[in-house]
């Protein structure tokens, strides 16, 4: 059902003007939650919350809304998540990656000193600097040896680690990729869940307003319009 209802929610949601996006002001879940809590009390009062002018519909629409938040907060969780682990594996293979790096440059200044061409390339190769930078170094440093092999092969170079330097490559540019990739995903995950928390917070907001003004004189009753997050903040 929730998935039901992020679908259904998004376009409402995706068209909330920028100026109108509310952040929460409590963990989010916290406030999910609340809102789940307040429409099964508001059904137990729907009668007379309906002769105050709060129709069933709006009911529902904040058990929707409730659904959709509750996705849409799932979702930018999980790409949290996907780039917490990249980053970390990117964290514990980097060091090694770069050393590397440095290993082959420093190799094949040697290997190739008397070959003009080849040196040139390692110049070029060895401009740079960054997370990007290694990776691309990798990937050329792979191909400059395999095109001139007979260099490496006279000093004994061991030749697994072009291979090294092709897995390392791949591997590296697909966490860097994962990691910058879901950081941008994460924003716009973010954003959707700001508006369907902004949307939620209306219906919130609406069906609270309503209850403690129909139940402003039954203290058994209005205790279930106002939040609890924000009444324990006041003790």
């Amino acid at each position: 059902m929730s998935k039901q209802a992020y679908d259904t929610i998004l376009p409402e949601a995706q068209a909330v003007p920028d100026d109108q996006l509310k952040t929460p002001y409590m963990p989010v879940g916290t406030f999910i939650q609340e809102a789940e809590d307040l429409y099964a009390w508001a059904n137990e009062d729907k009668t007379e919350l309906a002769a105050a002018g709060l129709s069933e519909s709006i009911l529902l629409k904040l058990q929707t809304r409730t659904d959709a938040c509750r996705f849409a907060q799932s979702l930018w969780m999980t790409n949290m998540k996907k780039r917490q682990v990249a980053e970390a594996e990117w964290a514990e293979k980097a060091p090694a990656a770069f050393d590397l790096q440095k290993q082959l440059q420093h190799t094949f200044r040697y290997a190739y000193r008397n070959n003009a061409e080849a040196l040139a390339t390692v110049d070029n190769i060895a401009e740079g600097h960054g997370n990007a930078d290694m990776i691309q170094d990798l990937s050329d440093s792979a191909v400059l040896a395999r095109k001139y092999t007979d260099e490496l092969v006279a000093i004994n170079f061991d030749m697994t680690l072009i291979d090294t330097a092709e897995t390392l490559n791949g591997e590296m540019a697909d966490l860097r990729a994962l990691a910058n990739g879901e950081k941008q995903g994460d924003n716009e995950a973010l954003v959707i869940r700001n508006q369907m928390y902004t949307l939620l917070k209306q219906s919130v907001d609406e069906v609270r307003n309503c209850g403690k003004y129909v139940f402003w004189r039954n203290a058994k009753r209005i205790d279930g319009y106002s939040s609890r997050y924000n009444r324990s903040k006041k003790h």
